[in-house]
């Protein structure tokens, strides 16, 4: 709208100059050519009563005081020449004196010969003005060429100027006006026109995958807003049935890794203690003597795969079924430095920059975590070295941070991305289940857990817990 209002001033403009100039181009080509007519008027009405002959050598005696009389009625001054273009008279007294240096270009003169209508204008702009100067011959009764008048005619536009520049001024005014009222309109305008369109962008801001979205419901909203808004329900409609797939897929596929890690896991017990009884089978002699001490190895190979099956029933019904929290409001610092108090090795540091840090958290919990990085620590550590381990506490304004680290064999860069995964493991023997554990309930308190590690220097978890629990 303002853009709009701005081009119409200009263009408005343009045109407006345009007219007046070309108003003032035919006002002053109409004035001279009447002027010309009335000058022409009157110098026959002085050839019709003279006395003299009307011939060309006689108009400086015909016009001798009668060209000034008709200059001053015309408030215009005029020159007469004859038919070679020298001077005869003149209405400007100055050039009575010598006439011998004032005459008519040869070109005007084969001009007005050829012209039809027996008339040639000159248009020249001298001083910054416009100048006209006309060329027509006066002829007697009949109709003989006797001279040449010559009007000088100069353009006044100082008027015209002063009416196009208060046109103009007013002009600005009203548009002004209108500019101030466009800004106004334009600004109220586009907010009722845009508010539609912010209610999607902030909608479409707020999309989650994993969160219900909400449609949007406008009261007679304009065709295009209308489309817009439709075309945006149905994209909620569809990202919530893909999301529900999405989420059925996911959990499948979980099921199914799940239980072909535990197919894995008990079939890993299942071999040794086939084997154990087929070759029990065979070499079974009731006679023996040593028949007593058989059966006792035989049961105990049995009993310690069952236990392994057993370990591993208990670790994945952990990991899908976390028991409830029981929130109390602990020192960790302490409940910290008892688990660590549990491992006998001499090789784990602790250390901690406030002996009394508060939390709001499950104490099972808590020693579970510390219990399952201590336990990944020590076994990171390659046969042959001397493991250092270091547990530190410390809080900041709004998070408790726990670091364990170790000098062990590092996570190469490739594993990094997989080291959470439930099924993640790089030991011989385990699930691969307890940092999936220890993730899950950090996060169950707003927490997180991230690591730094480096290939045979060693890895460091760090722990962070929000203090306002």
């Amino acid at each position: 709208m303002i853009f709009l209002v701005l081009i119409a001033f200009i263009l408005i403009a343009v045109v407006t100059i345009y007219q007046y100039k070309e108003q003032s181009i035919d006002y002053h080509e109409e004035r001279l050519e009447r002027k010309e007519e009335q000058i022409k008027a009157q110098i026959s009405y002085v050839l019709q009563r003279t006395t003299f002959p009307v011939e060309t050598q006689y108009i400086p005696l015909i016009f001798r005081d009668e060209i000034y009389q008709i200059a001053d009625v015309q408030n215009i001054n005029f020159n007469l020449f004859d038919l070679q273009g020298n001077l005869l008279k003149s209405s400007r007294p100055k050039f009575d004196t010598d006439t011998s240096r004032i005459s008519i270009p040869s070109d005007i003169l084969n001009q007005l010969d050829e012209s039809l209508s027996n008339r040639y204008v000159e248009k020249k702009i001298a001083a910054g003005d416009r100048y006209q100067s006309s060329y027509s011959y006066i002829t007697d009764s009949q109709f003989k060429p006797i001279a040449i008048l010559n009007l000088p005619y100069f353009e006044d536009d100082s008027f015209n100027n002063m009416e196009l520049r208060e046109f103009l001024y007013r002009l600005s005014a009203v548009y002004f006006f209108l500019l101030i009222i466009a800004v106004i309109l334009a600004y109220f305008m586009s907010r009722y026109i845009t508010r539609s369109l912010r209610t999607i962008g902030e909608r479409l801001d707020r999309i989650r995958i994993n969160k219900r979205n909400e449609k949007i419901i406008l009261k007679n909203p304009s065709e295009e807003i209308g489309n817009l808004v439709a075309a945006y329900n149905s994209m909620v409609e569809e990202l919530e049935d893909s999301t529900a797939k999405l989420a059925k897929s996911e959990r499948e596929q979980a099921w199914r890794e799940m239980a072909k890690q535990i197919a894995h896991e008990i079939k890993n017990p299942l071999t040794p203690m086939r084997l154990t009884v087929q070759s029990f089978q065979r070499k079974f002699d009731p006679n023996s003597p040593d028949i007593q001490k058989k059966l006792q190895e035989f049961s105990e190979t049995l009993i310690q795969q069952i236990d392994t099956m057993s370990n591993i029933a208990s670790a994945f019904s952990n990991f899908a079924n976390m028991p409830a929290q029981r929130m109390e409001k602990l020192n960790i610092v302490s409940v910290i430095k008892l688990t660590v108090d549990l491992f006998k090795e001499n090789c784990i540091e602790f250390e901690s920059s406030n002996p009394d840090i508060k939390a709001t958290i499950d104490r099972d919990q808590v020693t579970r975590i510390i219990t399952n990085l201590i336990k990944n620590a020590i076994q990171s550590v390659p046969n042959g070295r001397q493991p250092i381990i270091k547990v530190n506490i410390h809080e900041t304004l709004r998070e408790i941070l726990i670091t364990i680290s170790d000098n062990g064999i590092g996570i190469p860069e490739t594993l990094k991305e997989k080291v959470f995964e439930p099924k993640f493991t790089t030991k011989t023997s385990g699930t691969g289940l307890g940092l999936g554990i220890v993730k899950n309930i950090i996060e169950s308190y707003q927490g997180s857990i991230n690591f730094t590690s480096e290939i045979d220097k060693g890895t460091t978890f760090t722990i962070s817990l929000p203090k306002d629990l």
